[in-house]
């Protein structure tokens, strides 16, 4: 088991933006990611512009498969668009 966490910080007032974009991509990860296990959006209780993706994958296959899929690929623009800089992103094993 494979788990992501991505750290995304988006401009003020671009929440709404990135939750709408976030649940198109992740409805087409839930439906056609097998090795996918679990990919929510969360937001932060105390930094009202900070939202955190977690995200585990079967094995590294999984998480390749992800990362390489067209509908991954063209969320880019949408989700860049609302971002206050680069996610942050730490790959953790599971245990």
């Amino acid at each position: 088991m494979i788990g992501v966490i991505a750290t995304l910080k988006v401009q003020d007032g671009k929440g709404a933006e990135l939750e709408a974009a976030f649940a198109t991509l992740a409805a087409a990860v839930r439906a056609n990611e097998p090795g996918n296990h679990a990919y929510q959006l969360c937001k932060s209780r105390t930094e009202p512009n900070t939202y955190k993706v977690l995200e585990l994958y079967a094995d590294e296959d999984a998480l390749k498969a992800h990362g390489a899929a067209d509908y991954f690929k063209a969320a880019g623009p949408a989700l860049g668009a609302v971002l206050a800089g680069r996610p942050e992103i730490e790959y953790l094993d599971g245990v």
